[in-house]
């Protein structure tokens, strides 16, 4: 009787345990490829911005106006600028392109469809931003270590993935990437490699020789 009741108890343990265990073991990795299932993901959003026209220009107390608009909405690269003129001529345009000029930023052609009208003597002005992030990310939901398929897990990708999503100067990038012209394009930094090399020596290199002089 001892020994059923020895063997009873015994398996009662190693049930507990085993069921302990799975308890903790947790999500079991299934990605059996070296891909990362958790890429960039790239979204654009559209902001308006109304200004009363003067005729085929924009009064100077609208252009104070869109510039601190532009001001609040930290213009920087990789924004796209659309106008939205009902056939009101260049000017408009232009008094726009000059205040986005001050930016390093260039007008597109078109702007994209936005919700409401545009009221009678109104030109819109359409500021594209364009922001990449990596959904789900990190993900510690496979804390198991019974990877008996050698699987790759779900955070895989990760670090990698966002730290590009949040250092690319332009997310459009990710999707497309730039298009080349066929010329060869100087950058910028060459022009400050020139302005070193053409400074006039300084310090122990820009000792003149002192000659003896003769009586």
């Amino acid at each position: 009787m001892r020994n059923i009741m020895n063997r009873k108890t015994t398996s009662a343990m190693a049930l507990s345990l085993a069921l302990g265990l799975g308890a903790c073991v947790g999500g079991v990795p299934t990605n059996d490829t070296l891909y990362s299932t958790k890429q960039a993901v790239v979204e654009r959003t559209h902001y308006t911005f109304d200004v009363q026209t003067n005729g085929d220009s924009l009064p100077v107390s609208e252009q104070q106006r869109l510039l601190a608009w532009f001001d609040s909405m930290d213009l920087r690269y990789g924004d796209k600028i659309a106008v939205e003129d009902p056939g009101y001529g260049e000017g408009v345009r232009d008094n726009v392109a000059q205040l986005a000029g001050r930016y390093g930023l260039l007008l597109t052609d078109g702007a994209p469809p936005t919700e409401g009208y545009i009221s009678p003597g109104q030109a819109r002005v359409v500021i594209s931003r364009t922001l990449a992030s990596v959904p789900g990310c990190p993900d510690w939901s496979a804390k198991s270590d019974a990877n008996y398929n050698n699987a790759t897990y779900p955070n895989y990708g990760c670090a990698t993935n966002a730290n590009m999503a949040a250092m690319v100067a332009n997310p459009e990038d990710l999707v497309s990437g730039q298009q080349g012209t066929g010329e060869t394009v100087i950058l910028s930094s060459n022009k400050a490699i020139a302005s070193y090399r053409d400074q006039e020596p300084t310090g122990a290199g820009g000792l003149t020789e002192v000659g003896t002089t003769e009586d």
